[in-house]
């Protein structure tokens, strides 16, 4: 599926987001999602000394969300990467969302649509495409 100019629009606000706050090794990767009602909310990623309480960009954004406007829904989602200073090239960049971002962006809205990257460029991605064999707690045989 195609990008529109909303879509551009979120991609760009989750580029601000990480321009506004990159520091090596703490905050690299910046998200923005747009709630079903249109606001938009941003989030970087919150690095730790112990890493299993590292936070991603996409739970902090949608924190804030849930915070400020309740539970209104996902309707698109797009996590940035900024690099290193030592690499090359400096682009900030659209990457796909880890697992347990997955879950809890399914969880959350299971109609959301992810903007990942594509072979040309970013592409929109249904969450459950991007998760087709979702966690659950009950049993199935």
């Amino acid at each position: 599926m195609m990008l529109n100019g909303r879509d551009q629009e979120l991609i760009s606000a989750a580029k601000q987001a990480i321009a506004r706050r990159y520091r090596n090794d703490w905050q690299e990767v910046g998200a923005a999602l747009r709630t079903r009602d249109g606001r938009i909310f941003t989030g970087v990623n919150l690095d730790a000394y112990l890493g299993r309480m590292a936070v991603c960009a996409e739970a902090v954004a949608l924190g804030r969300a849930v915070t400020e406007a309740g539970e209104t829904g996902i309707e698109t989602i797009v996590a940035v990467r900024h690099p290193e200073p030592a690499e090359r090239d400096q682009a900030i960049v659209v990457v796909s969302p880890c697992g347990s971002c997955r879950e809890l962006i399914w969880d959350y809205d299971r109609n959301a649509r992810v903007i990942v990257p594509g072979t040309n460029g970013p592409a929109i991605a249904a969450i459950t495409d991007l998760l087709p064999n979702k966690y659950s707690r009950e049993r199935t045989l």
